[in-house]
């Protein structure tokens, strides 16, 4: 069985919740990602990207100055050629973005997921007509995944088969942080302590909250790590002892956690937060970080709760959580030793094989019997596919 995912994130951007997934989900099964139009070719075309052996990321790429409806009909082409010449007929539809249902309502997937990551409908330029998109795939839908627990308990009011698989965490890859030693080139000159936030800089992030830190503690330094996305950069607070410094490889991101002494989700608390679930809290408690949060209901409950994160709402109460955070005490090898334990014992069951293996035990059980083939059926059309990236 074939997966075809509808996303408006690029596959690209930042690695999150559909890398995870789809990646775990391709070991099985050929998985096509859908990523949002870029603008301003000469001809409308798709290129088409294999991140791995069974993953294809497929980009279209439209002429600018198209309408809504040309728009919608010019992908609405593209798909329905490009799952013709991949013989894809059988397949699951996964959905980030109700919006795809413009150019994909006509298909007929043998199931309909809609993993819904976060409430798009919140977030800064959501587009018009987002909420009578998401009713119509509530409709269309076999399951909806929520990610996060407050993100739960709203959709599961619209959509009876609702199930609650919140952020996880490649904890493997984020424990290598507790025993990193080289600071990564642009890190190293900054001095200590370091307060570290990594993660998408938009209108989630509380800018007047780091101003406010840096401002009251010009001896310690917050280190700023992720692309901004849909603020303007002269909007950023500025100060010496503020260093952003870039969007960085996946790869990359324990050898920058390793060098802070605390992390940092200084989120604002608006409707774009209202219901997310940060990926980087477990991935600071993995690393072996102490971190301090806004009240985000999805790390209160159950971060906070179990004292796994220190929670503030202002920037002096995060000064005080940090103050108490970097105490010598916290940091006391048996003292840390203790609080890793009880981190470790969270985070066991907490991964991203676990949570693919449990939404691909609920998608098996909901397929019309015999549509499930072994990795060996599926067929891969290495001309399309190829090695990087190439245009059709």
């Amino acid at each position: 069985m074939d997966y075809v995912a509808i996303s408006h994130l690029r596959w690209g951007f930042v690695y999150q919740r559909p890398q995870h997934l789809l990646s775990r989900c391709a070991h099985d099964h050929r998985v096509f990602y859908w990523e949002e139009p870029t603008y301003g070719s000469e001809t409308a075309r798709i290129d088409v990207f294999r991140p791995s052996f069974n993953l294809f990321v497929i980009t279209p790429r439209l002429p600018n100055g198209l309408s809504d409806a040309e728009d919608c009909e010019a992908q609405k082409k593209m798909l329905d050629q490009f799952l013709s010449e991949q013989e894809i007929s059988e397949f699951v539809g996964w959905y980030y973005s109700p919006t795809g249902l413009g150019f994909s309502r006509h298909l007929k997937p043998a199931l309909t997921v809609y993993d819904c990551m976060d409430e798009l409908s919140g977030f800064r330029g959501a587009p018009p007509g987002l909420r009578k998109a998401e009713a119509e795939l509530f409709e269309r839908a076999a399951m909806v995944f929520a990610g996060g627990r407050s993100l739960y308990e709203s959709k599961k009011k619209t959509h009876s088969n609702t199930h609650l698989f919140p952020s996880s965490i490649d904890r493997a890859h984020f424990a290598k942080a507790r025993s990193q030693a080289q600071d990564p080139s642009d890190q190293a000159a900054i001095p200590r302590p370091r307060l570290g936030y990594c993660g998408v800089i938009d209108e989630r992030i509380d800018l007047e909250l780091i101003a406010g830190i840096a401002k009251m503690r010009p001896d310690w330094h917050i280190v700023m790590v992720g692309p901004v996305v849909k603020i303007n950069e002269d909007d950023l607070p500025r100060a010496a002892n503020i260093h952003y410094l870039g969007a960085k490889d996946y790869k990359e991101l324990p050898a920058y956690l390793a060098g802070w002494d605390v992390g940092l989700l200084p989120f604002a608390l608006n409707e774009s937060t209202r219901y997310i679930s940060p990926t980087k809290t477990p991935e600071y408690l993995a690393a072996g970080l102490r971190a301090v949060s806004s009240p985000i209901a999805d790390v209160v409950t159950p971060y906070g709760e179990l004292d796994l994160v220190r929670i503030a709402a202002t920037p002096e109460q995060f000064v005080q959580e940090i103050e108490f955070s970097l105490q010598p005490e916290q940091s006391d090898a048996q003292a840390n030793e203790s609080w890793r334990t009880q981190v470790d014992a969270f985070l066991a069951s907490n991964s991203w094989d676990s949570t693919w293996s449990r939404m691909h035990t609920l998608i098996s059980a909901a397929l019309p019997n015999g549509c499930c083939e072994s990795l060996e059926e599926l067929r891969v059309d290495e001309e399309v596919a190829g090695a990087g990236s190439s245009s059709i």
